[in-house]
């Protein structure tokens, strides 16, 4: 049974796994499109929702709160990246202000040659 068990593995250790989904999430806010494979597209697409809900739910807040927000964000995203969180705060949270979900779009790609993985684009929703 499988009670309790959440997420994927991707045949990773957990540090590796953890480095992998900050590092896809950040290109997505930067680049606003991926190109990965189904699984690891899958693995993140919830977690990159949930950072743009919070953006954009700390606009309707004060001060504490919308700092609050983006500090949490960037301890996610790893302290390094301060300009992915002000693009997220600043540029991709007040698109989506009147959008109560789904702000990523998978789009199958195909098998890559190489080893036949399901090959997919993961995009922001544009709005």
């Amino acid at each position: 049974m499988r009670h309790n068990v959440k997420g994927y593995r991707l045949g990773r250790s957990m540090g590796h796994r953890n480095s992998m989904r900050k590092t896809m999430i950040k290109q997505l806010f930067e680049h606003e499109k991926i190109q990965t494979t189904l699984a690891k597209a899958k693995s993140i697409q919830s977690d990159a929702e949930k950072m743009i809900t919070v953006a954009k739910n700390s606009a309707k807040g004060d001060d504490v709160e919308k700092m609050n927000a983006r500090r949490q964000i960037a301890s996610e995203l790893g302290n390094a990246s301060p300009e992915i969180v002000k693009k997220l705060f600043d540029d991709i949270a007040p698109r989506f202000a009147n959008r109560p979900g789904g702000y990523t779009r998978l789009l199958k790609l195909g098998p890559r040659l190489g080893d036949n993985a399901e090959m997919v684009l993961l995009e922001l929703v544009a709005e």
